[in-house]
């Protein structure tokens, strides 16, 4: 595991942009990076720092871009179901967040679940997937912003404190995040391809046509 963060990082030419760069792939996200960046020998801030700047600015071509792409992809052929199960995928986590009740205004408690969603690290957690729930449930842009800083920030953190009491076992816990970042592809990979598109969900949902009663005149 040496040879390999020593490598990746002789390719980089330093390791606080390395920690950038690998906080910008999914599923690793900050979680990851600040992990492999403690490993590299940067200190808690550096570290902490470094992949929580290249984690958060990700959200904003993904705000922006994620319906487009999705639209896009919806024209090709080859890609259509993906990216109808993929719209459904989102779609259903944004309601999830959308149905929870509380005193807070409509906009408020989907700001306050997309924070909690980002600020808790765990698998499947994180900036790509809180800022796509924050797409689907029709956040404008400048609602999503503290959201994201604010979460990503706590996650950060925790991460951070983490790593910091784990330091002399790193190497281990690289090894665990790459072995779950493998399994993670592979239950979201499921989950989509289980996924059915909003429409066939609508029309098994749909409650059979009522016969109408005959005319009590015989007509």
């Amino acid at each position: 595991m040496d040879n390999f963060i020593e490598a990746v990082n002789n390719a980089v030419g330093d390791p606080a942009i390395t920690a950038m760069l690998v906080s910008l792939v999914p599923l690793i996200e900050l979680k990851g990076a600040i992990v492999f960046a403690r490993a590299s020998g940067l200190g808690f801030l550096a570290a902490l720092g470094a992949s929580y700047l290249g984690s958060t600015i990700v959200f904003i071509p993904i705000f922006f871009l994620l319906r487009p792409i999705l639209n896009l992809m919806k024209k090709v052929k080859w890609f259509n179901s993906f990216a109808n199960k993929v719209e459904t995928y989102f779609q259903k986590k944004a309601d999830e967040v959308k149905n929870r009740k509380g005193k807070m205004g409509e906009a408020g408690i989907k700001m306050l679940g997309v924070f909690v969603f980002i600020a808790i690290p765990l698998p499947m957690t994180g900036v790509w997937t809180g800022t796509a729930i924050a797409v689907f449930l029709g956040l404008k842009f400048r609602q999503v912003i503290l959201p994201v800083l604010g979460g990503n920030l706590v996650a950060g953190l925790i991460i951070s404190v983490l790593a910091e009491l784990l330091k002399g076992y790193l190497d281990y816990v690289l090894y665990g995040l790459f072995a779950l970042v493998v399994i993670m592809l592979a239950v979201f990979i499921v989950k989509i391809a289980l996924t059915k598109p909003k429409e066939a969900a609508a029309a098994e949902t749909k409650e059979p046509a009522q016969e109408e009663p005959e005319n009590k005149d015989g007509e």
